[in-house]
């Protein structure tokens, strides 16, 4: 499942929006979005998890949980279209 993962601290490296989600279960990829000209963060993020059930308990978990001193956003990533 591909998680969508908002309001993130401009901070907060890829390496630790990873080790959020591994509490949870097995993590295939973890992004953080990067403005292109000032490569900063934009705020957010990816998170790819093979089991359905642990991106689910993840999700239920970390939405509207605090991470980098930040509340963060995190739902179901709608497909690109």
């Amino acid at each position: 499942m591909n998680i969508f993962v908002a309001k993130l601290n401009y901070a907060t490296s890829e390496d630790a929006l990873r080790q959020a989600f591994e509490e949870f279960g097995t993590v295939d990829s973890a992004k953080v979005i990067m403005d292109r000209d000032t490569q900063r963060s934009k705020g957010f993020g990816f998170v790819e998890m093979p089991n359905d059930d642990e991106a689910n308990q993840a999700i239920s978990s970390l939405n509207d949980a605090e991470l980098d001193g930040r509340t963060i956003v995190v739902k179901k990533a709608n497909p690109r279209g």
